[in-house]
Order: C-alpha cells, then sequence, then structure tokens
C-alpha cells in the first residue's frame, strides 16, 4: 500500500460531492486491460436496457427504472407522459394530505401506514429512516412488511389511538402478494372494529387493473398510483412505491430524482475509470472471482445509514442471486449482503472480519459532515464525537488490511436527498454491469417464485389436515398416521410443523399430546 497506489484509485467527482477509494482490492497489473472488452460490452448492454430493449426475457419485459429519474429517456411518448403525471400526482397527494384538504375520519392526516413486502417496504424504509427527523417529518411512518401477526398487532397498538388520523399505502405491482393481501385485510379488520371506512384512508399503489386496483376502484379508494410492469420490486423506490412515502414524510423527491439522475450521467460515461458503477462492478468481480466466492459486508459509519445493508440485500442478492446463466448453463451466481453500521460493528464481528474466515471484502461508507450543530469536545485532547467516528473507520480500514483483508470506500459529503439518490443510482446500475460481467439475468426471480409455488402447496396440505382432523374430532394422530390417511407420504416433518404451532394457537382447536420425540406426538381437533 503506497500513497502513489491510492492517489491513482481514488476517483473524486466533485461534482457530486463524491468519491470512491478501491486502492485497497489486490488488482493484479493487467486486470483492468484484461477485463476492459468485458466492460464495454456491458456498457453497450446497459445502453441497450435504457433504450427499451427487452431485459427480461423470462417476462418478456423491458427494465427502465432510469426513466423514472429522467423521463426523457423513455422508449415512448406515453411513457414519459405516465412518468411525469405520477410525479405530478405524488407531489398533489402530499400537499393535499399536508393541508388537511385530504384527512382522515378524526381530522389531519399524522401517520402513514405502508402495506407492502420486499422492494415495496425496504426502499421506503430506508429513504425514511435515513432523511426523516421526527420534530420535523409531515407525518409518521410505519409498516406492515411482513405476515406476522405479532408484527402487525404490534404496530396497530401503537396506532390505536390514530387510526382516524392514519393514512394507509398498500403496495402491491400485481394485488396478489400473500403478505400485502393479509397485512391489508388485518388492517381493514382493525378500521372495521374501530368503526372506520378503511376506503376513506387508503391508497393503492399497484398495476392497472389488478387484483388491489380493482378493490380500489370497487371501494372508491382515495387515490391509486401506478406501478409499472418495466419497474421490478427492488428498484422502485424512485418510482411511485418510494417517492410517495417520501412525500408524505416531507422528503424533497425533486432531490432525489436529482442525485440519481446525475450519478445515472456519471455512470453512463464508457471511460472505465471514471465510472464509479464500473469500478464498484469490477472490484467484486476482482474480490469474488466472479463467481461470488466473498461476501459483501457493508459498514456505513453513520446512525441514518443502518439501512443501507438492508436494503442492498435485497437489490444485490435478489439480482444476482442465479442458478443459471443466460445459455441456460448452471452457474449458481450471487454475492451475499449483510451488515450493520460502524463503529457499532466493530464491537459485533470485526473481530471475526480480521482474524477469522477470509470470505468477505468490505464496503465502507464514509460521511464527511459529522453534525448540524456545533461539534463539543470530549476528551481533554480536544476531540470530537465526529473524529472518534472517523478514527474507529480508518483504525479498521488499517486493521483489516493489516491482515490482507480488501476493503474499498464510498464517500459522500453528507446525508441529503440527492445524496441518497446517487447512492441508490450507484449500486443499482453497478448490479447491471456486474450481471453482465458475469452473464446472467439480474431482472429476473426464479427463485422467489419458487417459493411462493412451495408455501401454497403447504397451504394446501394445511388445509387437508385440518379438514381430516374436524371430521374425527376428539380422535389423536400421529404424524405418520395423517401422512398415510392422507396419501402424504415423505410429508411427515410438514405436517408435524404444522401441527405443531396450530396446537399453540388455541383458536385453531387443535390439540397436542406431547410424546418423547415428533413421531410419539400426536393430535386431534376439539370443538
Amino acid at each position: 500500500m503506497t500513497w502513489e497506489n491510492f492517489t491513482q484509485k481514488y476517483l473524486t467527482i466533485s461534482s457530486l460531492d463524491f468519491a470512491l477509494d478501491y486502492s485497497r482490492i489486490h488488482f493484479n497489473e493487467s486486470f483492468f486491460k484484461t477485463m476492459e472488452p468485458k466492460i464495454q460490452s456491458a456498457f453497450h448492454a446497459m445502453e441497450a436496457l435504457e433504450s427499451g430493449a427487452i431485459a427480461n426475457p423470462d417476462e418478456d419485459r423491458q427494465v427502465g427504472h432510469y426513466w423514472l429519474r429522467n423521463p426523457n429517456l423513455a422508449p415512448s411518448e406515453s411513457i414519459r407522459a405516465e412518468i411525469i403525471e405520477a410525479i405530478n400526482t405524488i407531489k398533489t397527494i402530499a400537499q393535499d394530505v399536508h393541508t388537511g384538504a385530504c384527512k382522515g375520519s378524526s381530522g389531519a392526516f399524522e401517520n402513514f401506514l405502508i402495506i407492502g413486502i420486499g422492494g415495496s417496504a425496504l426502499g421506503p424504509q430506508f429513504v425514511a429512516d435515513a432523511l426523516g427527523n421526527p420534530n420535523i417529518d409531515k407525518i409518521k411512518p410505519y409498516y406492515f412488511d411482513n405476515t406476522d401477526p405479532d408484527g402487525m398487532e404490534r404496530t396497530l397498538s401503537q396506532l390505536s389511538e390514530s387510526l382516524g388520523r392514519t393514512l394507509c399505502i398498500v403496495i402491491s405491482k400485481s394485488g396478489g402478494t400473500a403478505e400485502t393481501r393479509n397485512g391489508m385485510l388485518e388492517a381493514q379488520e382493525a378500521y372495521k372494529k374501530a368503526g372506520l371506512d378503511f376506503s376513506k384512508h387508503a391508497i393503492a399503489v399497484t398495476g392497472e387493473g389488478s387484483k388491489l386496483d380493482a378493490i380500489a376502484v370497487k371501494e372508491n379508494w382515495l387515490y391509486r398510483l401506478p406501478m409499472w410492469d418495466w419497474v421490478g420490486g427492488r428498484t422502485s423506490e424512485l418510482a411511485t412505491v418510494g417517492l410517495l412515502p417520501a412525500a408524505l414524510q416531507g422528503i424533497n423527491i425533486d432531490q432525489l430524482l436529482e442525485g440519481s439522475k446525475a450519478m445515472d450521467d456519471i455512470t453512463r460515461q464508457k471511460e472505465t475509470l471514471l465510472n464509479p458503477a464500473a469500478l464498484l462492478a469490477l472490484t467484486w468481480y476482482q474480490t469474488t472471482e466472479g463467481k461470488g466466492s466473498k461476501d459483501m459486508v457493508i459498514l456505513p459509519y453513520k446512525d441514518r445509514l443502518v439501512l443501507f445493508s438492508k436494503y442492498l440485500q435485497q437489490l444485490i442478492m435478489e439480482s444476482l442471486g442465479k442458478e443459471t446463466d443466460l445459455e441456460g448453463k448452471t452457474v449458481n451466481q450471487g454475492i451475499s449482503v449483510y451488515g450493520n453500521k460502524g463503529s457499532t460493528d466493530q464491537h459485533a464481528y470485526v473481530q471475526q472480519l480480521r482474524e477469522g474466515v477470509h470470505n468477505f471484502f468490505v464496503t465502507f461508507i464514509e460521511v464527511l459532515v459529522d453534525r448540524e450543530n456545533a461539534a463539543i469536545a470530549v476528551d481533554e485532547n480536544g476531540n470530537s464525537t465526529g473524529d472518534y467516528l472517523q478514527g474507529f473507520y480508518l483504525g479498521t480500514r488499517e486493521a483489516l488490511f493489516e491482515k490482507n483483508r480488501e476493503s474499498l470506500t464510498v464517500t459522500i459529503k453528507k446525508i441529503t436527498p440527492q445524496a441518497i439518490g446517487q447512492l441508490i443510482a450507484l449500486f443499482e446500475r453497478a448490479v447491471g454491469l456486474y450481471a453482465h460481467l458475469i452473464n446472467i439475468n439480474a431482472y429476473h426471480q426464479p427463485g422467489v417464485e419458487a417459493g411462493k409455488k412451495a408455501a401454497n402447496a403447504i397451504l394446501e396440505t394445511k388445509q387437508s389436515i385440518v379438514q381430516f382432523l374436524e371430521k374425527h374430532p376428539n380422535e389423536y394422530f400421529s404424524s405418520e398416521d395423517l401422512a398415510e390417511q392422507l396419501t402424504l407420504s415423505g410429508q411427515e416433518e410438514i405436517i408435524f410443523k404444522l401441527l405443531n404451532r396450530l396446537s399453540n394457537n388455541l383458536q385453531t382447536h387443535i390439540h397436542i399430546k406431547q410424546g418423547s420425540n415428533p413421531k410419539e406426538t400426536q393430535f386431534t381437533y376439539k370443538a
């Protein structure tokens, strides 16, 4: 590690108040020269994608999240007009909510509840936490982002006194996503019990003509906003999915879009060493040998970025985690992503990073502006808390490098809507470029669909088991008995797991006679 190497591999983009330091990655001398044809090919593929080429052949879909922050790039005037109209509608909704022109049954809206899953929740949560301020937020965000009944009850308990002043945003492209549908039904029941009309507090963000769209029309919800089939969930934060919650909270969505557009402009250029997204993609290729051999640890040294690693988990792992490449060859690609924040991580798992299994590389996120207010000294040498935070970042970086652990650093000046937009756009394009380097489709998710199909099959199995037990009340059956009776050979474990949970929820009327092991455990139905 030399000063010369650092200065050669430290990219500064002053117009964005942004820098990328990749000097602590072990590139061999010929790496960039060898990879140049591949990255140039990736640039051309990205150019075609932005021009409207079919990028998801599985579903015959375009991928156009780049058009969201520059509608002039849209491949048709109708798409361009739809984007502009949606943004203007979002601003109108936010203004009406903030001024009280649109209000709930009990008065002006004080809260909003996002009901969504995956990208329909992770993006809004990340941006809300990064840019929100309880003292100045227009209204406060809450989330149903799982089908966990206890989690939903916990959230509803916080809103129990203010449901009539809570706006619900139901987000689902198809309108059939189970977790979102369940959350919507739970919310509707809560409003009903409170004597409130859910439809007068509800907005749908969904595909035109979807199941959710039909419900919103039939029940006369407050508003409906589009989710386009050319925007995937994990790249939807700068679409209606993320912009509506941000605008309602009081975040400047124009600045979010400006930041992402500015990063898009920079990362479109084809001079590799001046393109931070290309450098990220090439760094991932180098450190993981182009096959995901190492994990990506995200270490932001800023509390406001604590959710960034969760956001990137979906963006990167759902995009890159693929069994086959574009030719159908089995490749089992992907990069695992995890992280929390500095310096918390220093007291959590950096010990292993420095001295344990060497199966990772680190991406540090550095923020130069410490705080809005003046610093105070916290030791006899006049050091501030910001000095300590940087010291821990630089110290961790040094400690890792001493043990040959690689890292790179993304530096931004300050947490602003523009900077958050830049980070979103940077990693979105890096994912697209890297996917081309390893010859996979970043824009489909067959594994997610497989999980949904398996879940549906298990729910059907559960239904058949319960129906059988209802027909034989007070009779006890083991999992093996039920498998034999219902011709579910090989499903004994699933049967046991299903009934073990049901028996712990008495409203199901399933009871357990505990054995010394699962084989000897029996279940019955008692009305």
